[in-house]
């Protein structure tokens, strides 16, 4: 059996304003879904609610993981029952060692042990892959990186944390073709029966190299319309007005 994640009917709140306003989703692991939807519709609202980001209040709904309520769990304990957020715009943290932190989150999440020689090893192994500049592991967390060092950055995590249930938040920001298609290779090898992923996106540039089973449209805060690859080809055409009516 697959695991599950599914939203209820969930309305939230940032700042007392209302963001989302009833979205619904069910997503299986092996499967990969495209949430599109205009700048403010709420699809980084929908990401970091999911993920339990403290500012982000949840008025109604609920959030199952495998028929479990995780609604109100901190975002540590999500991240062990198996979700995994890709950040928009991931923060930089000065004097937080990437390697410390790296190596601290695959031994949480996988519950195990790596020695600081052993998980050197395999996070060389996996940096090539996305084919990034070894020297990067003596940097702070991503201190001082461009926007497509960032976004590498947050796919090499995923690489190594194997999440249930991968969130990622515009991930195709900021890389430019080479970089894209690099990340994109790596989440198409990932992608399978035990992971399910939630791409976020405004567009179908990244959707050309990853093809989605199902594609939701949201605006004004719910999921408005849900169908297969060819209506992120419509929404490209018409715009989302158009494809949604």
């Amino acid at each position: 059996m697959p695991d599950k994640l599914v939203v209820e009917d969930l309305h939230v709140s940032v700042n007392g304003k209302q963001i989302l306003k009833g979205a619904s989703l069910e997503i299986e692991t092996g499967s990969v879904h495209a949430l599109m939807g205009p700048n403010g519709s709420g699809k980084s609202t929908l990401a970091h609610a999911l993920m339990g980001h403290p500012k982000y209040s949840i008025d109604k709904g609920r959030i199952l993981l495998n028929d479990e309520d995780i609604t109100n769990l901190p975002p540590n304990e999500r991240a062990k029952k198996g979700l995994f957020l890709s950040f928009q715009h991931p923060a930089e943290i000065t004097g937080l060692k990437l390697t410390s932190f790296l190596r601290n989150a695959y031994n949480s999440i996988h519950n195990t042990n790596l020695s600081v020689v052993e998980f050197h090893k395999l996070l060389k192994e996996k940096m090539q892959e996305l084919s990034m500049n070894p020297e990067m592991i003596k940097r702070a967390l991503n201190e001082g990186f461009s926007g497509g060092e960032k976004k590498r950055m947050e796919t090499l995590q995923l690489m190594l944390l194997q999440p249930k249930f991968a969130i990622l938040d515009e991930t195709d920001s900021g890389l430019d073709v080479d970089a894209l298609r690099i990340v994109a290779q790596e989440i198409n090898k990932m992608r399978g029966k035990n992971m399910g992923i939630l791409i976020i996106t405004h567009h179908r540039r990244i959707l050309d190299y990853i093809s989605p089973d199902k594609v939701h449209v949201m605006s004004d805060g719910k999921i408005v319309k849900t169908g297969e690859r060819v209506l992120a080809n419509e929404i490209e055409e018409k715009g989302y007005e158009a494809a949604t009516t």
